[in-house]
């Protein structure tokens, strides 16, 4: 059966779409002619319908999905969703939610779905999807299940129904000398075995995981209208696998080979039967593939699967578990500190050919190592970004390599205002944090007069990032200026060898592109963060040099400002090309007041320079 789709618009001016129709429905408030088409994975990379070049950036929402007192939703209320969705939009500049399931909640008795707690869920999952924002679902578990540990244990999971727990003969939890939640994973011989025999389908958990997969995303499929359906980036299966314990003669290797790879196979069979088959999997590979400590990491990566295609995409997540010791990393993060994780995400996907999504990543922003926060989530945005560190970026631009997607870990309304009664416990209420296995990472809360506040750097969150290019985006980094405490951090500075550039730039915030342009006419994307007030953007490109951009009116404007989708007020700067195949740059920065004509035919004379030098 073919997925029903929005109808794509004739090209053409600015304005609004045109009338909804029973094929095209409506699309979100700001929404312009080359919005809403859906995602697809093609030559390794995200692109829309108008065969741009996407990039995923946004949150997950959110760990509260991990906690009984909303039942296994993300927010109490649709209310809140919405709340949520629109703040995330305007505060946080994303563009794409990573949406956790729960599949105890799904599936409460075995072989019975709830459909109410399917409703709940389509209903929060559509407030995101009315902001114009992506999302990609997530049956999200961590430690198998909360059913694994009693009621006065240290720690708790989140996942498997209580009847798939019933089902094993599994022993008393026991996590040993454990200093951190995740020791669980490898120490705890019930959650061991219990993820030993949900990869082995013992008492046919597996199967019965992947048919309430797939009456969910039928669910979905059939209660989401066309154009809500489109902006489905696709689904990630299953959160962080791991073998729990390996089988004689097993390898971390041979363990995704045999039994991870064919799952996410079935897995796949079940999304094109449910009518998802244009959508991919965001699968993972086994968890410490690329852990950062040495004595973690094992052999991975989903090294004996081939070539993925476009029916898959390669999803991985990256914590600097040495920052988090508060042991193995002394100090900060510096200038370059990711680039070589974010490189072997970048190369693994170029070698399996498809695209990549760092889905979750970020730090404790309470505690002992909170204090490295705001350069740890610095640097992995810069890694995001970019291969290359700020020291050599400008002298080695061609290696900066795809600009990644990503989705922080978290985006919690209710962060230090839960009410959880941890593993049932009435004597064990947590409200701090997140609630759970003492972590706190929330990039958000709810102040006392109930509206979204950021509890981290507006400038580290909302980034300037080229959401859509026309074409192919070669080169691309951003210098967000972020705080560590009265500290501005300066990685990526404008070298002296531009002088012009460094003129305009100042000490704001800017960023740069170089894109190849491709057929299509629809213009490349960068998102707005707040910091960036359009009377006070100056962009200098070989396609126009404006400060205070106008607003968009089709490609008459080839340097313009629009609306973001959904109605928040975010912005987008919008870059039209007219030919196919040729290379562009983009400076884009709030430094300038007022810059002039020659200031700017200068600096754009330096740009044009540098970019023939170096491509």
């Amino acid at each position: 059966m073919g997925v029903a789709r929005a109808a794509p618009r004739a090209c053409g001016g600015a304005g609004a779409p045109p009338p909804p129709t029973a094929a095209t429905p409506a699309l979100p408030a700001g929404s312009l002619w080359f919005d809403g088409a859906p995602l697809t994975v093609r030559g390794g990379r995200f692109t829309d319908g108008q065969g741009r070049e996407i990039v995923l950036r946004g949150y997950n929402v959110s760990g509260e999905t991990k906690l009984e007192e909303n039942g296994g939703l993300p927010f109490a209320s649709v209310a809140d969703a919405r709340r949520s969705a629109s703040a995330l939009r305007a505060l946080g500049g994303a563009n794409t939610v990573r949406f956790l399931l729960s599949w105890a909640h799904a599936e409460p008795v075995r072989g019975q779905v709830d459909t109410g707690y399917l409703a709940a869920v389509t209903e929060q999952m559509r407030a995101f999807l009315d902001e114009g924002i992506r999302v990609f679902p997530d049956f999200h578990q961590d430690l198998y299940s909360r059913h694994l540990f009693d009621s006065g244990s240290w720690y708790t999971g989140d996942g498997a129904p209580k009847w798939a727990v019933d089902a094993g003969d599994y022993p008393a939890e026991s996590c040993g000398i454990c200093l951190f939640w995740g020791q669980n994973i490898t120490q705890n011989a019930a959650v061991q075995q219990a993820q030993h025999d949900f990869w082995h389908n013992a008492h046919g958990l597996q199967d019965a995981f992947l048919t309430t997969a797939r009456t969910t995303m039928e669910y979905l499929r059939q209660h989401l209208n066309g154009a809500e359906f489109a902006d489905i980036a696709g689904f990630d299966p299953y959160n962080e696998p791991y073998a729990g314990s390996y089988d004689s003669g097993q390898t971390s290797r041979t363990w995704e080979r045999d039994l991870l790879w064919p799952f996410y196979e079935k897995f796949r069979a079940r999304m094109d039967v449910a009518g998802w088959q244009d959508k991919p999997a965001f699968v993972e590979p086994n968890l410490f593939w690329n852990a950062n400590i040495s004595t973690q990491k094992q052999e991975g990566g989903l090294l004996d699967a081939g070539t993925l295609g476009p029916g898959y995409v390669f999803n991985t997540h990256f914590y600097d578990q040495k920052a988090i010791s508060g042991i193995l990393m002394w100090g900060k993060a510096a200038d370059g500190q990711y680039a070589s994780d974010f490189a072997a995400v970048r190369d693994r996907a170029a070698a399996a050919g498809t695209a990549a999504v760092v889905s979750e990543f970020g730090h404790p922003l309470s505690g002992a190592v909170a204090d490295k926060a705001p350069t740890v989530l610095k640097a992995m945005y810069q890694a995001l970004d970019s291969r290359e560190p700020g020291a050599r970026w400008w002298t080695n631009p061609a290696a900066s390599g795809p600009v990644l997607s990503g989705t922080q870990w978290q985006w919690d309304l209710y962060s230090g205002r839960h009410h959880e009664l941890m593993n049932g416990n009435p004597d064990k209420v947590l409200t701090s944090g997140d609630a759970w296995n003492d972590e706190d990472l929330s990039a958000v809360r709810l102040d006392d007069s109930g509206n979204v506040t950021l509890r981290q750097d507006a400038r580290l969150l909302d980034r300037l990032y080229p959401s859509a290019t026309a074409g192919t985006a070669l080169v691309f980094t951003y210098e967000d200026r972020s705080r560590d405490g009265s500290t501005t951090l300066t990685w990526n500075p404008v070298p002296s060898s531009l002088p012009n550039v460094a003129k305009l730039v100042g000490s704001g915030q800017y960023g740069v592109l170089v894109w190849r342009s491709g057929d299509g006419t629809a213009p490349t994307e960068l998102h707005l963060p707040a910091s960036f007030a359009t009377a006070s953007t100056t962009v200098v490109s070989d396609v126009g040099t404006a400060y205070a951009p106008p607003a968009y009116t089709g490609a008459a404007t080839p340097v313009a400002v629009a609306p973001e989708p959904g109605g928040t007020g975010s912005r987008r700067l919008l870059l039209t090309d007219t030919d196919s195949g040729a290379l562009h740059f983009a400076l884009v920065t709030n430094g300038a007041t007022a810059p002039s004509a020659d200031l700017l035919t200068a600096a754009r004379s330096e740009l044009a320079g540098w970019l023939a030098a170096h491509f």
